[in-house]
């Protein structure tokens, strides 16, 4: 069962750099903000938030390059999101953090740098172990943006970073086949996000086996992961980040992939992060 959207509050702040940050806030309770995956911005996120409306505060943050918030700017980098994570909790007080995929590794990153998140979710984070998130698919990705071929370079990146079965498919394949599942205003969102994540994910590979540093972060983290997501990099990534989380616990949901949070089981997820914070 879909969780029904609670109402939002749109509010905004201005990052360290003067970036505006733009972030919905619904429900009552202790506050968490919410932190998108790449691809994605806080509409996405509209069940999930409202599956944990009932016991939090919850303030889904539009990362920079989506929604109403600034552009990602020349100096993007991970330092800047972790700016912006930094503004969004100065105005909302939130000790709590949740991030999906991209999301999750700016919330590790941020929760390094910022003893006040208490408590920390994170649903397959973007933590590269020895070259697990591939980043060869870059350049022709990059040339198929150029030449304003943007479902092309979608597929580029499909292929390169997704599961087994999505990478045995030829390019135009892949193509036709994002052509029918993404349509109107979602392939919009898409087509408009597409540069921006090519610079999260150059970010993520510069980050390539840095998860020593998480041994830095002080906060309690829930490590979360689909059963179905055949994804490469997540169990190595698991396996890493509890060897080094001075705190960390795992939780699988068996039937969800890497689109759980905000597509196939935000509910579900809801729980688990909701028995976390409050325990």
């Amino acid at each position: 069962m879909t969780a029904v959207p609670a109402a939002l509050d749109a509010r905004t702040v201005r990052s360290a750099d003067g970036t505006t940050i733009s972030y919905h806030t619904s429900g009552t309770g202790p506050g968490i903000l919410l932190v998108p995956g790449a691809l994605n911005d806080a509409d996405d996120y509209a069940a999930l938030a409202a599956a944990l409306a009932p016991h939090f505060t919850v303030h889904t943050v539009n990362r920079r390059g989506r929604g109403g918030s600034g552009p990602q700017g020349p100096d993007y980098g991970i330092l800047t999101e972790c700016d912006d994570l930094a503004a969004v909790r100065a105005a909302t007080g939130a000790r709590y953090v949740f991030g999906h995929s991209y999301g999750g590794l700016v919330a590790l990153e941020a929760a390094r740098r910022d003893q006040g998140i208490a408590k920390l979710a994170v649903y397959e984070p973007g933590v590269s172990v020895q070259g697990l998130i591939p980043m060869d698919w870059i350049p022709q990705y990059r040339r198929y943006l150029a030449q304003g071929r943007p479902i092309d370079a979608f597929a580029t990146f499909a292929i390169g970073t997704g599961p087994a079965a999505a990478r045995r498919n030829p390019r135009w394949l892949m193509s036709a086949i994002l052509r029918l599942a993404f349509r109107g205003e979602q392939r919009a969102k898409v087509v408009q996000l597409l540069e921006a994540n090519l610079h999260e994910h150059e970010e993520i590979g510069r980050l390539d086996d840095s998860y020593a540093n998480y041994r830095e972060v002080s906060a309690d983290v829930l490590l979360m992961a689909g059963g179905k997501s055949n994804l490469p990099h997540v169990a190595p990534a698991f396996d890493r980040l509890t060897d080094v989380l001075p705190s960390a616990r795992v939780h699988t949901f068996p039937k969800l992939d890497h689109v759980g949070p905000h597509h196939k089981g935000p509910v579900e997820v809801a729980e688990a992060v909701t028995a976390f914070l409050l325990s």
